[in-house]
């Protein structure tokens, strides 16, 4: 057994066989790592632990998985060293004692195909930001020249709006005649609820030489941010096996979650679901269940526990478009928490449930069946009329009375 601390310059090992102990430090390159893994295989070792920092296991864990070296990550809130008694020596010997007598929980960690599919669509992701940041500097710098184009057009990224953005930056305005023009080619949609001359309006503002130039300046990088996100799309869907891709498909019929959504879910969750033995367990993993928190008979604070980001950010999302939908059971669920638990509790509650459901889809092979927005409404029928009786009764209403 080994027990690794693992730091941005230092990896220290313990390694225990029997009641034999040997300590070593080594540096964090691919050379002083593969010594590491060698020294490893000449002792013997069955298996290896390490704690999840940041993102330095990352390169030890390759290496070691393609040494045939069994390692394990660990999270290091359950490790934790007594305060008071610590050093990288004693952390790693700490791992190593915790790992012989089988007191370590490893993390979920995927196969390296799936590790890289994970990372194409995080950074998809972050591209997506760093385009909508852009967007909202755009938005911005036209607020300041007085033009008012969100006001005229749905889709600031669009083509039209491109071809009007274009057209202002050569420093002409856009007339009646420019107007007609303009519409006859479809440069200006035809289906604006704005009128003509509001429209001529909002799109003649007062824009200076230096905002031209920074336009331009920013036009080019949305330009290229937009061929960047293409190009990983491609790469997303080449990269995929089949099926990963037939997961994606399959929970796409969950409401509430497009293609993007889907591959970033099946790039974190995988799509073998016998690592999680239930639906709590992945819930509990995904950080989107409450938590349980009691001592002496008294509840304390029960909010849900960290979990993968992107795949909570992600079902978050889903989940506000899922609501969104007023004939599906999520909108049922969430207008039925938000009343009493608020919009926030109740948007992770539908994501929780939507998560249940994407487990079950690819656990079970099951179609995903919506349970409708009326779901709530076939339970305790009787008792739900008497009490709408009661509250219209209050309110100073009685029932008419039926002649015989």
């Amino acid at each position: 057994m080994c027990g690794i601390d693992v730091h941005k310059k230092l990896i220290v090992a313990c390694f225990r066989c029997g009641r034999k102990q040997e300590v070593r430090d080594f540096g964090a390159t691919t050379r002083e790592l593969l010594a590491l893994a060698d020294w490893l295989k000449e002792g013997g070792c069955e298996m290896v632990a390490m704690e999840s920092t940041t993102s330095y296991w990352k390169p030890l864990f390759n290496i070691l998985e393609s040494s045939d070296l069994n390692a394990i990550v660990v999270n290091a809130r359950h490790m934790k060293a007594v305060p008071g008694r610590k050093t990288d020596v004693k952390d790693a010997e700490w791992i190593a004692d915790l790992l012989q007598h089988g007191l370590l929980q490893p993390s979920y960690i995927p196969d390296k195909d799936q590790r890289e599919l994970r990372e194409l669509v995080r950074y998809r992701k972050s591209l997506v930001g760093e385009r909508t940041r852009e967007l909202n500097r755009l938005q911005k710098m036209l607020e300041g020249a007085n033009i008012k184009l969100s006001g005229t057009v749905s889709d600031i990224n669009g083509k039209s709006t491109r071809s009007i953005l274009e057209y202002l930056l050569t420093g002409e305005s856009i007339d009646e005649a420019k107007y007609d023009e303009m519409y006859e080619q479809k440069v200006i949609a035809h289906n604006l609820k704005a009128t003509k001359a509001q429209i001529i309006d909002d799109l003649n503002g007062v824009m200076s030489s230096l905002q031209h130039r920074m336009m331009k300046e920013l036009l080019v990088h949305l330009d290229k941010l937009n061929k960047h996100i293409k190009n990983l799309v491609d790469e997303i869907d080449n990269f995929m096996k089949l099926e990963e891709k037939q997961a994606s498909q399959a929970i796409q019929d969950v409401t509430g979650i497009g293609n993007t959504s889907a591959q970033a879910i099946i790039s974190v969750i995988g799509t073998d679901m016998e690592r999680f033995p239930t639906d709590k367990h992945i819930s509990s993993w995904a950080g989107l269940c409450p938590g349980d928190n009691e001592s002496a008979k008294k509840s304390k604070s029960c909010k849900t526990r960290k979990g993968n980001a992107l795949l909570w950010t992600t079902l978050i999302t889903c989940a506000h478009a899922a609501v969104k939908n007023k004939k599906c059971y999520f909108y049922a669920q969430f207008m039925r928490i938000s009343a009493h638990r608020g919009s926030k509790r109740a948007y992770v509650a539908v994501a929780h449930s939507m998560l249940i459901a994407i487990y079950h889809i690819l656990k079970d092979g099951v179609v995903f069946k919506d349970l409708g927005a009326d779901y709530y409404n076939q339970f305790n029928k009787e008792r739900k009329i008497n009490a709408y009786l009661k509250k219209l009764k209050a309110l100073g209403w009685e029932a008419p009375v039926v002649a015989a």
